[in-house]
């Protein structure tokens, strides 16, 4: 019955058909002229036309259709040129607005920002232990609390995006290898927001994610090729490739916590976080200082307090701080031998530490001839959460054009 249903409905009218296609074209062209007014604002029409290549005529009928729709906005003639001045455009900040997250092993850390990227709302609060279905519904709350924040001054919203510990598949959105905030390493922050929103819901490991935030907002703006390394709880590094984030096969590139750099690879104990993270991570820097100084365990309640004391003259935490320092640029010359990155930027609660920076320097400079410029991130510990948001907003480009089924829409499902 199907089939004959199939075979007997009406063929498309050419009317139909030629409508359908206006209206695509139509979209795509406004999509290209809110991207080139995005990237060159304020821009006049003519400018708009040149950077599209599209007619002046089309340029005008969307610039028209644009700031009809709330979505851009003249500025004024610009000046300096002969005869007639020509106005300029520009996105409107309350054109709608974007909501990040950053899970962590101890904090969440929620955002919205405006379509520049400029922060409205940000928000911070220890993460739950009590289970996954906490951890669900607090995911939901943070996400709910920042989302009524923005629609308060920015009223639409255009994309969620969420940093995750561990590795995420794209397919589903699932996370594994998250043992910093689950404990068989599971998790499932996609089913947590769900389709509640009616936008578009990204999900991307956290130091992917901070790659990105230091690519768009830090460190590394203009730099096609870096990588960003995070050592904190756990240790990972996230890798842009001529301005593309770099995920591999699985969604496991970067993963250099297991790199066998450490005295027995082979060790069974190093299977579930790898040697190199059991040695700087955090719960590593603990372990050295004990094994290093087995009477003065008191002194230190957390890896910060190690890098305290070395920071006091130490000796016994000094050395576990060289070892650090040793090791992460060991892990780094064999990045730059592999990927050869122009920047490398540390980050994380240890990463960040100023006690590393030159030593991990030498280090990597002692064991390559040719080495990356090593940096100490500019975001700290916003860089995940600002590379949410940075990746939202890729993603709110395509949802800002208000019709439902052209281009945006199949620009969101490539997104996503």
């Amino acid at each position: 019955m199907a089939d004959r249903d199939a075979d007997s409905a009406p063929a498309p009218t050419l009317a139909g058909t030629t409508d359908s296609r206006l209206g695509l074209l139509r979209e795509l062209g406004e999509q290209a002229v809110l991207e080139a007014i995005f990237r060159r604002g304020p821009v006049t029409r003519p400018e708009i036309a040149s950077a599209t290549g599209l007619s002046k005529p089309t340029v005008g009928a969307a610039v028209g259709r644009l700031e009809q729709a709330g979505m851009i906005s003249a500025i004024g003639p610009q000046h300096g040129r002969r005869g007639r001045s020509p106005m300029a455009y520009a996105v409107r900040d309350n054109a709608g607005f974007v909501v990040g997250l950053d899970l962590g092993g101890t904090n969440i850390r929620a955002g919205a920002a405006d379509v520049f990227g400029e922060m409205i709302h940000d928000e911070l609060e220890p993460t739950t232990k009590a289970g996954g279905r906490a951890l669900a519904a607090q995911l939901a709350d943070v996400v709910t609390r920042a989302v009524e924040r923005g629609r308060a001054t920015h009223d639409r919203l255009l994309a969620i995006a969420i940093s995750t510990p561990g590795v995420v598949d794209r397919d589903t959105g699932r996370v594994r290898l998250a043992y910093n905030v689950s404990p068989d390493g599971a998790l499932d922050p996609l089913s947590a927001v769900g389709s509640r929103f009616g936008v578009p819901v990204l999900i991307d490991n956290n130091i992917n994610l901070a790659a990105l935030g230091e690519k768009s907002f830090g460190l590394a703006r203009g730099v096609s090729t870096m990588v960003f390394i995070g050592i904190g709880a756990g240790v990972g590094m996230g890798i842009i490739m001529h301005d593309e984030l770099v995920r591999g096969a699985h969604g496991a590139a970067g993963e250099i916590a297991y790199l066998p750099l450490v005295g027995d690879p082979f060790d069974p104990r190093h299977k579930l976080h790898g040697g190199l993270e059991d040695e700087i991570g955090a719960a590593g820097v603990l372990a050295g200082f004990a094994a290093r100084a087995p009477g003065r365990t008191a002194e230190v309640a957390t890896a910060q307090d190690v890098f305290e004391l070395a920071g006091t003259g130490d000796g016994d935490a000094g050395a576990v701080v060289d070892n650090i320092a040793a090791r992460l640029g060991s892990a780094i010359a064999t990045v730059c031998a592999i990927l050869d990155p122009e920047l490398v930027v540390l980050g994380g609660g240890i990463g960040s530490s100023s006690l590393l920076l030159s030593p991990v320097r030498g280090a990597a400079a002692a064991l390559v001839p040719l080495t990356a410029r090593i940096e100490t991130s500019l975001l700290g510990d916003q860089a995940a959460l600002r590379g949410a948001i940075a990746f939202a907003l890729h993603a709110a480009r395509g949802q800002l054009i208000p019709q439902g089924s052209g281009a945006a829409a199949r620009r969101t499902e490539l997104i996503r």
